[in-house]
């Protein structure tokens, strides 16, 4: 009986012994790649000044399509929209005549959205027109999001 007493202890203790090097192994392999993520460094990501106004666009579309659909009055057109012209993009190559077609495009109707309120509805949809079509030859990240803006 003591034999079995001393053998089973003997055995406890040699599967100790394993668990305590796994557990070595498994803490030296967590600080290893805790050692990587800290040569990594993290970038955060800077949205160009055209991402920002175009974002600002958008909030802005969402705002006037509620007030198109509701009847409401239109107020006055927002002339940041005229810095589309002017800032940084993200790639300053995407500027080309094709982009400052759409971005004129885009421009006129919702400059005729407060000219000719009567047909809001239409030259909303005009200028949505003009950011998918640009968006489908730039970038189209974007599409199914100005896609919900359409009035319907």
């Amino acid at each position: 009986m003591n034999r079995y007493l001393i053998l089973i202890f003997f055995v406890v203790l040699a599967s100790c012994d394993k668990k305590v090097e796994k557990t070595e192994t498994m803490n030296d392999s967590v600080e290893k790649s805790s050692e990587k993520k800290e040569d990594k460094k993290f970038e955060m990501y800077e949205m160009s000044e055209m991402s920002l106004l175009m974002e600002q666009m958008y909030v802005d579309n969402e705002r006037l399509k509620e007030r198109i659909k509701k009847g409401d009055t239109i107020g006055k057109f927002p002339n940041h929209f005229l810095k589309i012209h002017k800032v940084v993009m993200t790639d300053d190559k995407e500027n080309d005549a094709f982009f400052k077609e759409q971005a004129n495009n885009f421009i006129k109707a919702q400059q005729m959205i407060y000219e000719d309120p009567k047909n809001a509805k239409e030259h909303f949809n005009k200028g949505v027109d003009a950011c998918l079509k640009c968006h489908q030859v730039k970038c189209g990240g974007p599409i199914p999001r100005i896609k919900k803006l359409y009035i319907e």
